[in-house]
């Protein structure tokens, strides 16, 4: 393989040259010397319009044929305000990794190449992996940097209204519907809502909450990001570089205050969305919102995106003997601080990370507290295991590191987990091996692919140890597992032993239910069974109805971390800015 600098950026070039002439010339045969066997191509709204994988270079090249004669990719070229090509490892292959940028009939892209020798034909370089990833669409680019609103600073209306009468009419929408309503006011809904309003759509966020910020100000004490400050940013705002590595729940919510105010975003507080329909005729929606004084609202957006989490609905478990705990029982959506229970007895049911954070909270708080196991937990520790994921994002810029994140196709992205859950569990021998001395059980994953596929799968399942585990270990946190407690009863848990497990607080921190319940309640049973299941990944390797056009026109869905919403934010807005432009139909 090519070493130097050079060579390897030749090699690509030459690469995207042959590529660009085949695709143009629909040239079968170019097109497959081009392409390695086992080569995978992921297509972000490029050449497809869909998120959409494709595995093995025959079905490669039929799918490139398939829609570039539409799309009308040209103008391939590596990208010179890009990290340079380089040699990597990714899920576990030495490839050379290149960004390159291009144009479409419609828009501009970029994208990742991988090359790698193909030992069958002389060892050739070959396309490994390729992304093609749409960044902006023609005529309706972002208005940023140079690029940003200028006006004239002569022309000044001293006598009419300025910036703030402005934008506190335009807030008020009193005289007009949004062109989307943002349901949900945490990261996912700043993240969509920020897009939106750099391509001139109308967009109006409602929440539920008091105060902007409040989805984390509310949440419990001690609760900080589990994750590092630079994978964290939002859209065109990062933060300041003076921030903690693990960034505080209060901090997070005054800087979403910050950023609304910021971005100019239109924000509604303490307004309950109810409910909708849609109407096919005039293609948009009826929904009803209930502000905080209790008086409604009727409008008629012709966009719902749905950012209030994995779901927003709290899972209460099904355990008919609870109803007779005398005690105190609470979701742990609603817990808040431990300082109310010191000195009292406390059983914490569940063992993700919410369960181990409220447990380690009560503990700290002078509570004799008890976590109760219902199925294995995954477990890593904090630093340095559990940021294993995030390495790339400790060097290069957030863009090209969020472009190689978008670039991995599902298979790979599972090997190349499955090689950090196999480095976490060494670097965390001693911590696992003491726990399952105490009975706790573990678990690494469907096929051992770690935590970070457990949250794209099921939303949870998985502890990042920041002191929890070792007080399992040593037993100043109890541990008992679900299946050992006969049932409840006024003092506490009965234990199948006959012991007794006394307790003044009972937290359930069961999780969340399933978005397609939310969905079932706020728009009815036809569109609940339209749509399908939400999140995980579907038979085409991509997650379902997630960031993209569902089966419901009008209807989108967003959530997931700071860096997924970042990242996949981009994506949603330019699909309903193309949509609103008639460059896209409305549903898939």
């Amino acid at each position: 393989m090519l070493d130097k600098t050079d060579d390897i950026s030749i090699a690509t070039e030459n690469w995207l040259a042959r590529f660009e002439d085949a695709l143009a010339k629909s040239d079968d045969a170019l097109l497959n010397s081009l392409f390695h066997p086992d080569s995978h191509w992921r297509d972000v709204l490029a050449l497809t319009w869909r998120f959409t994988t494709i595995g093995g270079r025959e079905a490669i090249v039929a799918a490139l044929k398939a829609h570039s004669g539409r799309a009308g990719p040209a103008g391939f070229s590596l990208d010179p305000d890009r990290a340079a090509p380089r040699k990597v490892a990714r899920a576990g292959t030495q490839a050379i990794e290149s960004i390159f940028r291009f144009e479409t009939t419609e828009g501009r892209g970029s994208g990742i190449l991988r090359l790698i020798p193909d030992s069958a034909d002389g060892n050739r370089l070959k396309a490994w992996t390729l992304l093609t990833a749409l960044e902006e669409l023609k005529g309706f680019e972002e208005q940023l940097g140079t690029a940003r609103p200028r006006g004239n600073a002569y022309s000044r209306d001293f006598r009419g209204p300025n910036w703030l009468d402005l934008r506190k009419a335009a807030g008020e929408y009193a005289d007009r519907d949004p062109v989307v309503l943002v349901v949900g006011g945490g990261q996912s809904g700043l993240s969509i809502a920020a897009r939106l309003k750099q391509l001139q759509v109308d967009t109006l966020i409602v929440d539920r909450e008091a105060r902007i910020g409040d989805n984390w100000r509310n949440r419990y004490h001690a609760l900080t990001l589990h994750n590092q400050v630079q994978v964290n940013h939002l859209p065109y705002m990062p933060f300041p570089p003076n921030w903690p590595t693990y960034i505080p729940k209060d901090k997070l919510a005054n800087w979403f205050e910050a950023y609304v105010e910021s971005m100019e975003l239109d924000f509604w507080t303490g307004t309950e969305f109810e409910g909708g329909s849609y109407d096919e005729q005039q293609q948009r929606w009826t929904v009803t919102l209930r502000r905080a004084d209790g008086s409604r609202r009727r409008m008629h957006p012709r966009n719902v995106v749905m950012a209030t989490g994995v779901s927003g609905i709290p899972n209460l478990p099904d355990i008919p003997s609870l109803k007779n705990f005398a005690g105190t029982i609470v979701h742990s959506s609603r817990y808040s601080d431990g300082e109310d229970w010191t000195g009292k007895k406390a059983l914490v049911i569940g063992t993700g990370n919410s369960g181990h954070d409220i447990a380690q909270d009560l503990y700290s708080s002078g509570a004799e507290v008890t976590l109760v196991q219902r199925s294995p937990t995954l477990i890593v520790s904090i630093e340095p295991s559990a940021q294993l994921v995030y390495s790339p994002y400790n060097e290069g810029t957030v863009d090209d590191n969020d472009l190689i994140a978008t670039s991995m196709p599902l298979s790979l992205a599972r090997k190349s987990h499955r090689l950090v859950t196999d480095q976490s569990k060494e670097l965390d021998k001693d911590l696992l091996e003491g726990l399952q001395r105490r009975g706790f059980k573990l678990d690494y994953g469907e096929d051992g692919t770690g935590w970070q596929f457990k949250y794209l799968t099921r939303g949870g399942g998985y502890y990042f140890n920041v002191g929890c585990s070792d007080l399992v270990i040593s037993g100043e946190i109890g541990l008992v597992q679900f299946s050992d407690i006969e049932g409840f009863v006024a003092e506490g848990a009965r234990m199948r032993d006959g012991t007794m497990l006394a307790a003044d607080l009972i937290v359930l921190a069961t999780g969340y239910r399933r978005w397609e319940e939310l969905v079932r309640k706020l728009f009815g049973d036809d569109v609940a069974k339209r749509i399908g299941p939400i999140w995980g990944f579907g038979d085409d390797q991509e997650m379902r109805n997630m960031f993209t056009r569902t089966a419901q026109p009008g209807l989108w869905f967003i959530a997931g971390g700071l860096a997924q919403c970042r990242i996949n934010s981009k994506y949603l807005a330019l699909q309903i800015k193309a949509i609103e432009q008639g460059l896209l139909a409305k549903a898939v």
